[in-house]
C-alpha cells in the first residue's frame, strides 16, 4: 500500500477538522493555511470528502465545513478507500476491490500477501481520526 498525496492530505484535514469545535464550520483558506496543504487541490478533496459523507458543509461568511461523522467512527481505512480504492498491495488479495493479477499463479506469494494486506487492515481499520488526535 503506498498513500496518494490526495489521501495524505485528506487526512490531515480530517485530523485538522476533528480538532475543531464540533459546531463549527472552519474554511478551506484556514485548513490549508494551518495544514500547508496547497488550497486548490483541498478544496477537490474536501468535496470527495463529503460526497463520500465525512463532511458537511455551509455556504457564506460564516461557512466551511465540518466532520459529519463523530471522530471515533471514522476510520484511516475508510478514508484512504474512497481517495485510493484498494489498501491490498496487489488486487488479487483486496477485500472490496478484487481483481486477477498474473500473481496468483504462485499460491505461495497470494498467501503472502494476503497476510501483509491483514497486518495493515488490521491497524488502519482499527485506528480512528480521534485515536489520532
Amino acid at each position: 500500500m503506498k498513500l496518494t498525496s490526495r489521501s495524505e492530505y485528506a487526512l490531515l484535514a480530517l485530523v485538522y477538522l476533528a480538532r475543531q469545535p464540533a459546531d463549527t464550520y472552519t474554511r478551506v483558506e484556514e485548513i490549508a493555511t494551518q495544514q500547508g496543504i496547497p488550497p486548490k487541490f483541498l478544496e477537490q478533496i474536501l468535496l470527495t470528502l463529503k460526497r463520500g459523507q465525512f463532511l458537511s458543509s455551509l455556504k457564506g461568511h460564516n461557512g466551511g465545513y465540518r466532520l459529519n461523522k463523530a471522530p471515533k467512527d471514522i476510520t484511516l481505512a475508510d478514508v484512504i478507500r474512497l481517495l485510493d480504492g484498494p489498501i491490498a498491495p496487489t488486487e488479487s488479495v483486496s477485500k472490496y476491490f478484487y481483481r486477477s493479477t498474473p500473481i496468483e499463479k504462485e499460491p505461495a506469494l497470494v498467501k503472502l500477501f494476503t497476510e501483509i494486506r491483514d497486518c495493515v487492515l488490521s491497524i488502519i481499520e482499527g485506528t480512528t481520526l480521534a485515536d489520532i488526535c
